[in-house]
């Protein structure tokens, strides 16, 4: 039987395999993640919509739990951003991901202490710019990805980064089993990162009748939307998600106004934090201010449906891959079947025996 490799990503974030578990608002939780870690793969803590004064505790919780390495997520446009960045170098964990904002002095702070950057792109042109700042390896996310996503699939995105930068690069988007990692490394990345998978396991913290909705779902109850914050969103349908899909724009800006409102109830910031948050979002990155502004939407409506698991009055973000998915095993046996599957796959490569 063919062993995985050990590859760069196992080198760089010391996990024992090279499949990360990807930080999901409102599901990455400490629980989540070290039994993901125990696991063997590497887990993000999610820490974007964290107040600043939470995050160390979270941390802290998280190695209570295991003495593997992990990361921790966060976005530079959140309120007390900087206050965050000050807490993950003074816990020292292994990675950090964002998606927005990140900025080259940042960057170089992180690495100088040994933290590595582990962005996620959708698009080579954002891949490009993240080397080009300095992040030690990228997460490629194609379009089957959950939550924000693009509109070029997995297996042409990922060849694509691949031919434009000199990183060591993470496929995402699509990927379950052992067979999907055999693929991702034989298109040359050093690993995969999942997020619908890990959320459909049993160690995940997300309430039993939201789970059970994934499990129930098919790939033709997995769509893609705009309505939400202005970008394209992958969900599964509900009865809110039939509201959304027919409200004017008056609706969906007063449901703006109101998560807008819960979240800065949430992180403790001000009326002026979120106006300045979305205004530096709109400078620095590919939304106007009114689409920035509509940011909110999303975090706080996921909430609804996965932390407080009333999944018709608010948002199942996903992958398409979960109308594929039809058990919620625990991490040690997910991780587990998808080494045994991958080194299977790899040896009927190798020996020529494929069935």
């Amino acid at each position: 039987m063919a062993s995985l490799p050990n590859t760069a990503l196992d080198q760089l974030l010391g996990c024992r395999y090279p499949i990360i578990q990807t930080a999901m608002g409102w599901v990455a939780k400490p629980e989540l993640v070290a039994a993901a870690c125990n696991a063997g793969a590497f887990g993000f803590l999610a820490c974007a919509v964290m107040r600043p004064e939470a995050v160390g505790p979270a941390i802290d919780r998280v190695r209570e739990l295991t003495d593997r390495p992990f990361g921790v997520n966060f976005h530079m446009f959140q309120p007390g951003a900087e206050q965050i960045v000050e807490t993950i170098i003074g816990r020292r964990v292994k990675a950090v991901s964002f998606g927005r904002g990140p900025e080259r002095k940042m960057i170089a702070r992180f690495r100088e202490v040994g933290i590595r950057c582990l962005p996620t792109v959708g698009a080579v042109k954002h891949a490009r710019k993240m080397v080009e700042l300095g992040v030690d390896m990228l997460v490629v996310q194609g379009g089957e990805g959950g939550g924000h996503t693009g509109s070029v699939a997995t297996t042409i995105l990922l060849p694509q980064v691949l031919d434009a930068v000199k990183v060591p690069v993470v496929a995402a988007g699509g990927f379950s089993d052992g067979r999907g990692l055999a693929a991702a490394l034989a298109y040359g990345a050093q690993g995969i990162a999942m997020g619908t998978r890990f959320l459909m396991t049993r160690d995940c913290p997300v309430p039993i009748q939201t789970k059970e909705r994934y499990v129930a779902a098919t790939t033709d109850d997995i769509f893609v939307t705009d309505k939400l914050d202005g970008m394209p969103h992958r969900m599964i349908r509900n009865r809110f998600t039939a509201r959304l899909e027919h409200a004017g724009p008056l609706a969906v800006w007063l449901a703006a106004v109101q998560s807008g409102l819960r979240l800065k109830r949430l992180t403790g910031a001000s009326v002026s934090d979120l106006l300045r948050s979305a205004g530096k979002m709109a400078r620095e990155g590919d939304a106007g201010f009114a689409q920035a502004l509509l940011a909110a939407n999303a975090p706080m409506l996921i909430q609804r449906a996965v932390e407080e698991g009333v999944p018709d009055e608010g948002v199942m973000a996903t992958g398409q891959v979960a109308g594929r998915l039809t058990d919620l095993p625990s991490c040690d046996e997910l991780v587990a079947s998808i080494v045994r599957d991958a080194e299977a796959r790899l040896t009927a490569l190798c020996s020529g025996t494929l069935t």
